[in-house]
């Protein structure tokens, strides 16, 4: 946007009183650019007056002989800039009498060559004093030009004419005055690389000090102690350090101690002041967690949250989980041993691992686990059906004898329908070679089939059974002042939550005995799981 010179005056003026650019340009509500102001100043203290750029001429536009002289006068005898001269004249443009004076000067060494002091006459004595101060070297350029309110150029010209030969006026600029510049650079060069030199273990110290606080703030913000490291911290916790460190040292230095760069500080820095989208989810999810046994993982949750018509993703469900330190306990225990010896003849492994079961109680596994508490020890002993993995009978006691594995077969085959007849996986374990469980697996029509010695993986579809109810509702639980009985009914409580509602991936985020209801599938469920 283009200015009147009385709209620039204007600004000037207050500039003048005031004395700062920024509180000027907001007082007045123009220019909009700060450098405006500072060139319009610069211009009228250099010039005693401003331009009026508003002015447009055409380079098309005709001066007569008149109109030219006049200009050149002006631009040659009061030593005024062509910017100035254009001002006080209101023409021509710039380009036009910067032609004007360069067509002069090439006329005047084609016709005739004036001598020294006939140059000199076109030189105003400010001009001359100007150039003497600056051929003799007690000002610069700028300084010189500054201070006899002339331009740059003038000034040049006015120094070109001085130093040529044969005028009497002739100031040269010392010969080693390059010389002397060039001599005071390399000193120059020379002492920041000594003071470089000089700061360079300081730099060091600081450095090292500033990496001692940042592994220091980093765990006791971030609860890292062992193997803690600024580079393999991600960006969050780096933001984090940083900002507890910004008191202290430069943030140019801390970003470059992190390998972290300005935009991706900036970003996490937003992020970590915008409010918490998640905060309606989190007690959703904590809820979910801890009444399902502390059992399901993000999967789990995601289907269970699906149900009731909230749609979270997977990934963000694992986050919250994960800055809620929501995670299933997991541990692995010695195992209870029941082989007392090959006290009957052995079966052959007709399930041979392959556990997977087209219909149900088609293949059964069953065995037996141990529940140490501190009260005592209780044992388990459970039918598993091998379609949809589904507790078909279970028997809970405090002695792992041959009445418990009867019972709960007993208990198991009444849930058959007729014609069923599934085959009965199991380990080498005594209760399983005793008369009592060869006798009615005959009569019920069963069929054998047994584990090798030792071998858990032939029975490990059982196995993971076993571990997935006990990293359920056993480990990491304090059974201190629980009692036997107490702990049976909890465990057989939590049997039946298991069979009915708990969710399962391979089964489409159903229970075992929804899947079954769902393909039309009957299943007995009034069999009374009697405690020994």
């Amino acid at each position: 946007m283009n200015y009147s010179p009385k709209e620039k005056i204007k600004a000037i003026k207050p500039y003048k009183k005031i004395g700062s650019i920024t509180k000027t340009v907001k007082k007045l509500g123009y220019p909009k650019c700060r450098r405006m102001l500072y060139n319009w100043v610069a211009e009228y203290e250099r010039t005693g007056a401003v331009t009026d750029k508003r002015r447009r001429r055409t380079e098309n536009a005709t001066y007569n002989q008149s109109q030219i002289d006049k200009a050149l006068t002006i631009y040659h005898k009061y030593g005024k800039g062509i910017k100035a001269t254009v001002a006080i004249l209101g023409y021509p443009s710039i380009s036009t009498l910067r032609k004007w004076v360069m067509t002069e000067g090439q006329k005047s060494k084609m016709v005739h060559s004036k001598s020294d002091e006939e140059m000199l006459k076109y030189i105003a004595n400010d001009a001359v004093e100007a150039a003497v101060e600056f051929c003799s070297g007690k000002l610069s350029l700028n300084k010189a030009a500054v201070r006899h309110n002339l331009s740059r150029r003038r000034v040049k010209e006015a120094a070109a004419i001085l130093l040529n030969k044969g005028s009497d006026k002739v100031i040269r600029k010392p010969e080693t005055s390059y010389d002397s510049d060039s001599i005071i650079q390399s000193l120059r060069k020379e002492k920041a690389e000594l003071e470089k030199e000089r700061n360079a273990p300081f730099e060091q110290i600081h450095y090292l000090q500033m990496e001692r606080d940042a592994l220091v703030m980093a765990s006791k913000l971030l609860k890292k102690v062992a193997g803690i490291s600024l580079k393999t911290m991600n960006d969050r916790q780096k933001v984090t350090v940083i900002g507890a460190l910004r008191p202290k040292y430069r943030l140019k230095r801390l970003l470059v101690l992190f390998g972290l760069s300005k935009s991706s500080y900036c970003y996490q820095r937003n992020a970590i002041c915008k409010p918490d989208k998640d905060v309606r989810f989190r007690e959703l999810i904590k809820t979910i967690f801890f009444e399902y046994h502390k059992e399901y993982g993000y999967r789990r949750i995601h289907a269970v949250l699906k149900r009731q018509g909230i749609c979270l993703s997977e990934k963000r469900i694992r986050r919250i989980m994960y800055e809620e330190n929501l995670a299933v306990y997991q541990k692995k225990s010695a195992k209870f041993n029941s082989y007392k010896g090959e006290i009957s003849p052995s079966v052959s492994n007709v399930i041979n691992r392959n556990f997977n079961a087209d219909e149900p109680n088609e293949k059964w596994l069953t065995d037996i686990t141990e529940f140490a508490i501190p009260a005592g020890k209780v044992y388990l002993s459970p039918v598993i059906d091998c379609f949809g993995g589904m507790p078909v009978s279970w028997k809970i006691g405090t002695s792992p004898n041959a009445k418990m594995a009867n019972t709960m077969l007993d208990e198991a085959v009444m849930t058959l329908r007729k014609g069923e007849h599934p085959i009965v996986h199991s380990d080498r374990g005594s209760h399983y070679r005793w008369q009592g469980w060869i006798s009615r697996m005959e009569q019920y029509g069963l069929t054998r089939s047994m584990s090798k010695k030792g071998c858990s993986p032939d029975n490990s579809a059982c196995e993971g059974f076993f571990g997935l109810i006990k990293n359920a509702m056993f480990y990491g639980c304090d059974w201190k002042n629980v009692t036997i009985s107490e702990f049976i009914d909890g465990l057989d409580k939590y049997l039946h939550w298991f069979r009915k509602q708990r969710i399962k991936k391979k089964l489409w985020y159903k229970s075992p005995l929804e899947y079954c209801m769902s393909i039309g599938i009957p299943f007995c469920t009034n069999v009374v799981h009697c405690q020994v």
